[in-house]
């Protein structure tokens, strides 16, 4: 089991050269930094805890600052947990990167979900709405709220309420690629959260270690074979000879017309 914070950026699309289109999140990674090491015999139970986003001292109170300081590093406004990875691969203090993920792994995603607000049965539920006719006076209502016997509304009875704003996980994502230059990782699909906002990528709990094989991407940026200076002396070298060419025009030109000249003067 390992794991990383990272920061959701937004969605785009790769292509693959075999003409695939693969819908990924852009996740932003962060350098995370070990900021506890929990063990079995000292606190019950094996676990890091990592911290993201580097925030001034000004802003943040002591016991946060003190807390950071026995890892030798800055506040961080994130603070997370991973359970379950084993904690001699670790040390205090340590930063992790991008690179601790490659292409083809499956992970899971957990986030907190947008926020809808409150909603009705049809959009919180995908329900169904009555007949859209003058008479039928039932158009998005709840519907039958319970039998005669109970005389009470049973448990569990789907009704309109708040919708999204709560802790998700989305499982068995593939990671696409791996950006260590723009510490970015891509995430296919979609995963829980509005833009900017916190998410963690962990192991596939179901999956394990399992790495998928990956197809090469297409790119879009144009490399020239050749240096720019041997194209600027081709360009140089072009305008030289189109220059003489005109010269050389000119010439035969200016030596027809003496010729002419010279035949009527002797005639």
């Amino acid at each position: 089991m390992k794991g990383i914070l990272g920061k959701k950026i937004g969605m785009t699309q790769v292509f693959t050269k075999s003409g695939k289109l693969i819908p990924v999140t852009v996740i932003e990674v962060e350098p995370n930094v070990v900021t506890q090491i929990k063990t079995v015999e000292k606190d019950g139970y094996d676990a890091i805890q990592l911290g993201c986003e580097t925030v001034r001292s000004k802003v943040s109170n002591k016991a946060k600052t003190g807390h950071t300081n026995k890892a030798n590093t800055e506040p961080k406004r994130f603070l997370r947990e991973i359970r379950g990875v084993n904690v001699s691969d670790y040390t205090l203090g340590q930063v992790i990167d991008a690179s601790i993920f490659t292409k083809g792994e499956i992970v899971d995603v957990s986030g907190v979900s947008k926020g809808k607000g409150f909603q009705g049965v049809i959009k919180r539920y995908n329900q169904s709405r009555g007949p859209m006719g003058h008479g039928s006076q039932y158009h998005r209502g709840v519907g039958s709220l319970g039998t005669l016997l109970p005389m009470h509304v049973l448990k569990g009875k789907k009704l309109p309420g708040h919708m999204g704003n709560v802790a998700c996980t989305i499982q068995n994502l593939e990671v696409v690629d791996v950006d260590l230059e723009n510490n970015v990782i891509l995430i296919k699909g979609n995963v829980p959260g509005p833009k900017k906002s916190l998410v963690m990528i962990r192991t596939s709990v179901k999956k394990g270690e399992q790495v998928n094989e990956t197809e090469e991407f297409m790119s879009y940026v144009e490399v020239s074979e050749t240096p720019v200076d041997t194209v600027e002396q081709e360009e140089i070298e072009s305008e030289a000879v189109e220059t003489t060419e005109e010269n050389q025009t000119e010439e035969t030109v200016e030596t027809e017309v003496t010729e002419e000249t010279q035949e009527e003067v002797s005639e």
